[in-house]
């Protein structure tokens, strides 16, 4: 593998964008693109956008499109389209990850896997706190991740704990439950073969779901990046959840109907 295309979707939240950006720029592996898929924010957006490609030590592209409401999986495959690698890692905007996270990525990846890793959220307050001193969590002591979840401020520690065995990551290569674009990996490959996400799936929910469970039907495995792939997440509000029944609806069928592989409306729509 040469080099791993990082896609971060945003809107309209240039604090949660910097922090995250912030975080990539330490990788230790740094064989890695990042591209900004803008789902129609303000142009305060595109200003932060511009003054972290003056800092950033990888190539750094913008993926927009005007507002339209939420449309996650448009922006996604736009962005796709704008890569030079050949592994995906999805991640979102508010999603903070840790120095080793590219360089895990890249060990973790194996062909014919798709590879969901976890995440530890931050309480409201805690949130507020490090978008205004600007924490840079990533560099933070264990010591102080036990304290803060002690205080509430994080939900749990086990996220972070690294475990180096490999069997039980490959034991349930059929589940589809728990595998978000918040913090997930798929070769390039696999993702053109399913035709991306499906841009049907408009306003919140399940797109990433409907994602994985067509490369599942594809014949494409699951490897769990549980206990070595944490992101930290802020918090924010739910977003409009409207759509959430009618595209839970499209999910379960296409859940039961293993021929159902490629996107209808995708990459190539």
């Amino acid at each position: 593998m040469r080099l791993i295309s990082v896609i971060i979707t945003t809107y309209n939240w240039e604090d949660a964008l910097s922090a995250c950006v912030q975080s990539l720029f330490a990788q230790e592996d740094l064989a890695f693109e990042i591209i900004i898929a803008d789902d129609g924010s303000k142009i305060a957006t595109t200003i932060l956008i511009n003054q972290l490609d003056k800092q950033s030590p990888v190539l750094l592209k913008h993926c927009f499109h005007e507002d339209k409401g939420f449309r996650a999986g448009t922006i996604r495959n736009k962005a796709v389209a704008m890569s030079a690698g050949d592994y995906l890692v999805f991640i979102d905007g508010d999603c903070v990850v840790f120095p080793h996270f590219i360089k895990r990525h890249r060990q973790f990846a194996k062909k014919g896997y798709f590879v969901p890793g976890n995440r530890v959220l931050l309480s409201q307050n805690f949130t507020q706190v490090v978008l205004k001193k600007h924490l840079p969590l990533y560099l933070q002591s264990k010591i102080n991740f036990i304290k803060w979840r002690l205080q509430g401020e994080i939900n749990r520690l086990l996220p972070l704990i690294y475990l180096p065995f490999e069997t039980f990551r490959l034991c349930h290569p059929r589940r589809w439950q728990k595998a978000m674009t918040c913090n997930l990996a798929i070769w390039k490959n696999d993702f053109i073969s399913v035709n991306g996400f499906d841009q049907l799936f408009e306003g919140w929910g399940y797109e990433d779901s409907d994602l994985v469970i067509r490369l599942i039907h594809l014949g494409i495995k699951r490897k769990e990046g549980r206990f070595a792939l944490p992101v930290l997440h802020l918090w924010h509000l739910q977003n409009d959840r409207n759509a959430e029944q009618e595209n839970y609806q499209r999910l379960m069928q296409r859940l039961n109907d293993a021929n159902f592989i490629r996107a209808e409306k995708g990459l190539n729509n």
